[in-house]
């Protein structure tokens, strides 16, 4: 039976209120993992305030 491991990760936007992403460094933290075998599964935003984004949460799987 195949087994997997998950890795849930929440990244932090930017900015007075939120909601900036630093593109390049998102893209840098989803390619360091990806270079660890790590899979992305799901992204999704948290959000705050009138469609703010606080957090983006991602979650990889790669298997065991």
């Amino acid at each position: 039976m195949e087994q997997w491991e998950y890795r849930t990760i929440k990244y932090e936007t930017g900015g007075f209120f939120g909601g900036k992403v630093r593109e390049d460094e998102f893209e840098e933290e989803l390619n360091r993992h990806g270079r660890e075998g790590w899979e992305l599964v799901s992204c999704f935003d948290t959000s705050i305030y009138q469609g703010q984004s606080k957090d983006i949460i991602v979650v990889f799987k790669r298997r065991k």
